[in-house]
């Protein structure tokens, strides 16, 4: 693994400024300087730990999965499905062409 050794250059902040389309005003940019060193030097830490007998995880809890039976039951009766439409037309919804031939 890479270690993080330099700190933040003030070149670097304004390109992650301008990336993140951030402006970063002069009288800021030391405090986001040490700031943004700060949290790389954590990461840095994090990089340390020994994962490898650590299996990779896509949830931290254990969820599955949960699918119901498919089960053909009475859908909802045309006429009443249809009952508010402002546009019918041979048992189904009529909406206006938006698509040229």
């Amino acid at each position: 693994m890479v270690s993080i050794v330099a700190k933040v250059s003030k070149e670097d902040l304004e390109m992650v400024a301008v990336l993140s389309r951030l402006e970063v005003p002069e009288q800021d940019k030391e405090k986001h300087l040490r700031q943004l060193d700060s949290f790389l030097q954590y990461v840095d830490n994090l990089s340390k730990v020994d994962t490898d007998q650590v299996e990779p995880l896509a949830h931290v809890l254990p969820i599955h999965n949960v699918f119901r039976e498919d089960e053909v039951r009475p859908s909802l009766d045309r006429e009443l499905a249809l009952s508010n439409a402002p546009l019918k037309e041979d048992g189904y919804f009529k909406v206006p062409k938006i698509l040229e031939d």
